[in-house]
């Protein structure tokens, strides 16, 4: 048996916050880490497997086999596992062979703090170190809180990098360095604040477990930091999907790790996803949230992150989501909710914000769960933000009706405002509208062509001057027609065609339009930034409203008009004199509408209308959002 040579990174220190659950960066820890000790180069390997009896590091250098390098356990009763190997180099692929107590039961696992990872479906783990980009985003990293903070515009783009756009002759993956060129640009020219990357951990469409490497599909970790860094350098913030609600039950990965549950909760109740066929996560066990928690942070200290979408959040506060009677079990105080689930939440939310200055975390959660973003000393979760899925299903159901039929569904279009406030909410439509046989955006629009992108323009244009932060999925911006394929680049050659062009030249100036206009962000999460007009004109299903900033002179008159008709003569409510002056119609030509227009400034009477003091005339194009200032 080839040595082992007996050697630490933890401190007695480093053990006790393990074992305590609080200590929040074992990726400098555990893993592989390329060393020189005594002279020797080779790399000092550290994992948790308390129910092993023997672990071996097997691989390229061993020509895998498991009689040569045995890690040595530590007395500590941490359940490490740890040793350095002199012939292991960065490179070079391994897994642990762990023989557990449990029956004899022995497996072999991807390392679980592994900075890479081998392209599926191949699933060893790579040495490599991931120190030594030198980062050119000081400026955006000095001003980002700043530029992400609650009452900054914020239009996300979400974008799944294998599918945005690929090589065009073989459908080859365009690398993290052309995105950094291609996505970095278009993003920019867009005038999107941000990115949201779909699951770059090797995501759960192929079988691998990659919490602390970034897919190596694209490059290597060091690319998807210089991604990050020209996005940054191009002022555009970044966000990452997190998935700490449930992980896949591969054979190579965390589940069942070391022949016992030591990830994944042991009772099924709590520890299995029917739905998903997937393990959730122990976060009543200390050393699993310090693993979560670490892998939080090593994303944000690491590659700069700006942001965390924290997936399925429902699934992980509620006992007995997606359960029958009889297939869960209450809580100590016979309620449904996961008071350890919470509990994780909780510390998560409390200690990234504590440790990392600017950042905003964002639950994808769709139950009325109390308190999601208010902060966690006054008894909240502590998110930055939650989605708004109540909106989105209540306002999707809207426009797929027919025009003629809107009169009769008006409270879709107006609920969202009876709680808008009750949370910091960000409106979404994800990549979940538009899989699963729901088509794409534009394709659950009604009516003939026109219609139908009038409606997409039209939705978007409601969408960024309602209360509430955004976020539109890949391929929406311009009109995608086929509901999206993972599988192949987004339809870019429909630009050729003038509604597709129109409607992301729409797309572009209404993210100009909402950038510029302090009254639409100022005040997103507040009440006293929003103030209804006319709420009720369901006959003509249009509704009115005004939206306010900070200082009164930069205050919005939005009105949105959900028919095909025009409205000459249309009278609203105002709440003080002067002219209207229209800044901004959805229904240009330049965007494929049809050209209808205030063009000239329109004269505001002392006539009360609908308890505001003073009135005007506007015109309402078809299918359009019109918004004026007060002058």
């Amino acid at each position: 048996m080839a040595e082992v040579i007996t050697h630490s990174l933890f401190t007695d220190f480093d053990i006790d916050l393990f074992k305590s659950g609080k200590h929040y960066r074992l990726y400098t820890k555990f893993g592989s880490h390329p060393m020189t000790l005594d002279g020797v180069d080779g790399t000092y390997f550290a994992v948790w497997a308390p129910s092993a009896k023997a672990v071996s590091v097997i691989g390229d250098f061993n020509f895998w086999n498991d009689k040569q390098h045995r890690l040595n356990v530590r007395w500590d009763g941490s359940g490490i596992w740890e040793g350095f190997i002199p012939e292991a180099l960065e490179g070079m692929r391994y897994k642990y062979k762990i023989k557990s107590h449990h029956n004899d039961v022995v497996t072999e696992k991807a390392d679980p703090y592994a900075y890479s990872y081998e392209n599926p479906p191949n699933t060893a783990s790579i040495i490599a170190t991931i120190d030594g980009y030198k980062w050119k985003d000081k400026a955006w990293m000095g001003y980002r809180k700043d530029k992400n903070d609650l009452d900054k515009p914020y239009s996300v783009y979400e974008v799944h990098l294998g599918s945005w756009m690929r090589n065009g002759e073989d459908n080859t993956f365009l690398t993290y360095r052309q995105l950094a060129e291609k996505l970095v640009s278009y993003v920019k020219d867009m005038n999107f604040t941000h990115v949201e990357f779909m699951p770059i951990m090797e995501y759960p469409f192929d079988p691998s477990c990659g919490y602390f490497a970034p897919t190596s599909r694209f490059g290597s970790a060091r690319d998807f930091m210089y991604l990050c860094d020209c996005l940054h350098q191009n002022d555009i913030g970044v966000i990452l999907d997190w998935v700490p609600s449930h992980f896949p039950s591969d054979d190579h990965g965390l589940g069942y790790f070391d022949g016992s549950h030591l990830y994944e909760h042991p009772d099924p109740r709590k520890g299995y996803h029917k739905d998903w066929k997937s393990l959730i996560f122990n976060y009543g066990r200390n050393e699993v949230r310090s693993f979560l928690i670490s892998n939080a942070f090593y994303w944000l200290d690491k590659y700069h992150i700006d942001g965390l979408r924290v997936d399925a959040v429902a699934s992980m506060l509620y006992l007995d989501y997606s359960r029958e009677d009889g297939e869960w079990e209450p809580n100590i105080y016979g309620g449904r909710e996961n008071l350890e689930a919470i509990s994780f939440l909780k510390e998560f939310n409390k200690e990234v914000y504590e440790n990392f200055d600017g950042i905003q975390t964002i639950a994808e959660e769709s139950t009325a769960f109390t308190g999601v973003t208010s902060p966690v000393e006054f008894g909240g979760l502590g998110f930055g933000m939650k989605w708004m899925m109540g909106w989105m299903h209540d306002t999707l159901q809207y426009f797929a009706k027919d025009p003629i039929y809107r009169k009769h569904h008006h409270n879709d279009i107006t609920f969202s405002l009876a709680y808008a406030f009750t949370e910091k909410f960000m409106l979404p439509l994800s990549h979940d509208e538009v899989v699963y046989g729901k088509n794409s955006l534009l394709g659950r629009m009604p009516g003939d062509e026109w219609q139908r992108f009038a409606n997409l323009r039209l939705l978007f244009g409601y969408m960024f001057t309602h209360p509430g932060t955004k976020l539109i999925f890949q391929g929406g911006e311009f009109g995608q027609s086929d509901e999206w394929n993972f599988a192949q680049s987004l339809d870019w050659h429909l630009l050729q065609y003038k509604p597709h062009k129109g409607l992301q030249g729409f797309m572009k100036e209404l993210n100009t339009f909402y950038k510029n206009s302090p009254a639409l962000y100022e005040k997103a999460f507040a009440a006293e930034g929003f103030e209804w007009i006319n709420y009720g004109d369901y006959e003509n299903s249009v509704i009115s409203f005004i939206r306010r900033g900070h200082d009164p002179e930069n205050d919005l008159i939005v009105i949105c008009n959900f028919t095909a008709v025009v409205r000459k003569n249309y009278e609203i409510g105002l709440p003080r004199e002067g002219k209207l002056k229209q800044v901004f119609n959805s229904d240009f030509k330049k965007f494929f509408g049809s050209g209808v227009s205030n063009s000239k400034e329109i004269p505001i009477k002392e006539k009360e209308v609908l308890g505001k003091p003073y009135s005007a005339q506007i015109t309402l194009p078809p299918l359009s959002v019109v918004v004026f200032k007060i002058i």
